[in-house]
């Protein structure tokens, strides 16, 4: 029987340089998507995938993340007496439970296996999520929620994955494939950032995983991958073998939050999902013709 899914780390240590000058004092995971930052967005959808401890790998000058899910005592107090109850409920949303958040400090910036290794004390031998909130899914059923509903039926590691342009392999984490029922793909092997005319395949992984935590030995061995960094894709595709491995295509949407045009996308995206937004949003676009733009 799997051991349910209840753990998820969130490498969230990053610059964001390309954010600059937004994010010189700000942590880029706190930039908003209409009203609601990258992080907060990241932790609801582990909360709907029945995630209940999270694990937040942070770097120097990002406290606000943490502040962000505590309780705001002076603003809650003002809006009470304000009787402002709406915005209040809206506040309760941010908050998690005592003891279902921690912290591990990532000094050196060497990949995002050396963060997720960071995290081994509060992975311990438990199956664990990843969520990299620059990425972001817009679906009808969130899209860690689809993972973790893979993972419960193949019983080992499943991560997201969606064809790119084949020029663009050189990017990403791209899956050499095997057996293909058109929602779950077979993993034969994992490379980090093929050239195109080395890639295996167009399929790519996005910053969405469930992994075992057999994972964490690969990671200790600290070897560098592309970039010189500790690369997780290195580390997931020395366990292919000894434990099943799929990619899932999942439903939605996907937005690259770490890139300007891709952030602005999403802003659109998600205000046009919301009943309260939408008739407005739909109605300043129209000042905006493309010849005009």
């Amino acid at each position: 029987m799997n051991k349910p899914l209840r753990k998820a780390v969130l490498p969230v240590a990053g610059l964001g340089t390309r954010f600059l000058p937004a994010t010189k004092a700000m942590a880029k995971e706190m930039l908003p998507v209409v009203d609601k930052p990258l992080i907060q967005y990241a932790v609801e959808e582990a909360r709907a995938a029945g995630i209940e401890q999270f694990c937040l790998v942070t770097g120097r000058g990002k406290t606000a993340l943490i502040d962000h899910f505590d309780h705001a005592y002076e603003l809650e107090a003002t809006l009470r007496e304000r009787n402002k109850a709406e915005t209040l409920r809206l506040l309760e949303s941010t908050t998690i439970s005592p003891g279902s958040i921690a912290t591990v400090r990532q000094q050196v910036p060497l990949g995002l296996g050396h963060a997720i290794w960071c995290a081994r004390a509060f992975i311990g031998d438990d199956p664990f999520a990843i969520l990299l909130p620059d990425d972001m899914v817009l679906s009808d059923t969130p899209c860690l929620a689809q993972l973790a509903e893979a993972y419960r039926e193949t019983g080992g590691n499943v991560v997201a994955v969606t064809e790119v342009p084949w020029e663009h392999t050189n990017r990403y984490g791209i899956l050499d494939i095997g057996h293909d029922d058109g929602r779950l793909v077979e993993v034969k092997g994992l490379v980090e950032k093929p050239d195109p005319k080395d890639a295996p395949s167009n399929l790519s992984i996005i910053g969405r995983y469930v992994l075992l935590p057999h994972v964490l030995m690969a990671l200790s061995r600290m070897d560098r991958g592309a970039g010189g960094e500790v690369q997780l894709t290195d580390a997931m595709a020395k366990m292919i073998g000894f434990t099943p491995f799929h990619g899932l295509r999942y439903e939605g949407k996907r937005f690259d939050c770490g890139d300007k045009i891709g952030y602005l996308e999403a802003q659109i995206a998600f205000a046009l999902k919301r009943p309260d937004l939408a008739p407005q949003v739909r109605e300043f676009l129209k000042k905006y013709p493309g010849d005009e733009v």
